[in-house]
C-alpha cells in the first residue's frame, strides 16, 4: 500500500507557495557556489484545537538548539537555512533579551539626517557586537535564511518546500518532531486524543531528500533507553545520524549514534566556564560526517 501524504490533509497557508520559491532560489544560488548547505528546523509549535481557533496545543522548546547549531553552522562555512517557530530563540539575538539591551543601550546624541547612534558599555553587553557583526556578515554574503512558522500546518508545508529546494545539495538537520492534537467531542470535560504527525523522516530519506545527509536529534528522559531508540529510529527511517540526548544534560552531553557507530560529545567544566556550547562539537563533528558521507557517495 503506497504511503500517505502527510502534508496532504493541511491546506496550504497563505504564503507558502512564495516562500518556496525563495528557498529554492536560495539552494541554488549557494549550490552554484559550490557551498555546502543546511536546513535547521528549529522551535516546536502551537496546533489549533478547533477549526476556528481560541485553545491552542504548544510544547516547552524554546528553539535555543537550533539556533546555536545555525551559528556554528555558519562560522563552519555552510549556508544555512532555519525554518524556525515565530518568537522562538534566533541565532545571534537568543542571548540578549529585550530587557538586557533596552537598559544597556542609550542615544549617543540626536538623530542626524535620520541617523539615530547608540551606544553602550562593552561589558553590559558581553559579546553583543561580535554577534551583530557575525549575523551582518551572513546577511550580506545572502548565506544565511530565516523562514518563520507558527503553526502545523505551517511547519509541514514549508518543510516539504524547504527539503525539496535542498534535495539537489547534500544536507538537513530536522530539529523538531511536531504531535498533532484533536479535540475529542465538544460537550462536557475537554477531551483530547493525540496522535503523532505521520512520520516525516519516511517520506523526507524516501521522497523529498534522498541524496540528502539527513540527521534527526531524539530527547529522552530515560537514560537506559536513549541509545535503543536512536538505533531503532536509524533501522525504520535509514537515514544517516541521530543526535540523542537526556532531558537533564541535553546542554553539556549528547551520543551521535549511527548504525555502527556511537560518540559520546562532553563539555568539561573547563569549557562549560569558558562559554563553549555542546553545538559547537556536535556541528564539528557532523561536518565531518557529512564531509565522508559526500566522498563515499562521490
Amino acid at each position: 500500500m503506497a504511503e500517505m501524504d502527510p502534508v496532504a490533509e493541511f491546506p496550504q497557508p497563505p504564503g507558502a507557495a512564495r516562500w518556496a520559491e525563495v528557498m529554492a532560489r536560495f539552494a541554488a544560488r549557494l549550490g552554484a557556489q559550490g557551498r555546502r548547505v543546511v536546513l535547521v528546523t528549529s522551535g516546536g509549535t502551537k496546533v489549533p484545537l478547533e477549526a476556528r481557533p481560541v485553545r491552542f496545543l504548544d510544547n516547552f522548546s524554546s528553539g535555543r538548539r537550533g539556533a546555536t547549531s545555525a551559528e556554528a553552522f555558519l562560522a563552519a562555512g555552510y549556508g544555512v537555512l532555519f525554518l524556525y517557530r515565530a518568537r522562538s530563540a534566533f541565532p545571534y539575538a537568543h542571548r540578549f533579551p529585550p530587557q538586557t539591551w533596552l537598559s544597556a543601550l542609550r542615544p549617543s546624541g540626536p538623530a542626524l539626517s535620520g541617523l539615530l547612534s547608540l551606544e553602550a558599555e562593552e561589558n553590559a553587553l558581553p559579546g553583543f557586537a561580535e554577534a551583530l557583526r557575525s549575523y551582518q556578515e551572513a546577511a550580506a554574503a545572502g548565506t544565511f535564511l530565516a523562514v518563520e512558522f507558527t503553526t502545523l500546518a505551517d511547519y509541514l508545508h514549508l518543510l516539504q518546500a524547504a527539503a525539496q529546494a535542498l534535495n539537489p545539495l547534500d544536507f538537513y538537520v530536522p530539529v523538531s518532531e511536531m504531535p498533532e492534537h484533536k479535540i475529542q467531542s465538544s460537550g462536557g470535560p475537554l477531551q483530547i486524543t493525540m496522535k503523532m504527525v505521520p512520520k516525516l523522516l519516511s517520506p523526507l530519506v524516501k521522497d523529498w531528500a534522498p541524496k540528502a545527509f539527513i540527521i534527526s536529534f531524539k530527547l529522552e528522559t530515560d537514560p537506559a533507553i536513549v541509545i535503543n531508540r536512536a538505533r531503532k529510529a536509524l533501522e525504520i527511517y535509514q537515514h544517516q545520524v541521530v543526535v540523542a540526548n537526556i532531558l537533564e544534560s541535553r546542554q553539556s552531553f549528547v551520543f551521535i549514534v549511527t548504525k555502527d557507530s556511537e560518540t559520546k560529545l562532553l563539555l568539561s567544566e573547563e569549557e562549560i566556564e569558558k562559554g563553549v556550547e555542546i553545538e559547537e562539537k556536535i556541528v564539528d563533528n557532523l561536518q565531518s560526517r557529512h564531509t565522508a558521507f559526500i566522498g563515499d557517495r562521490n
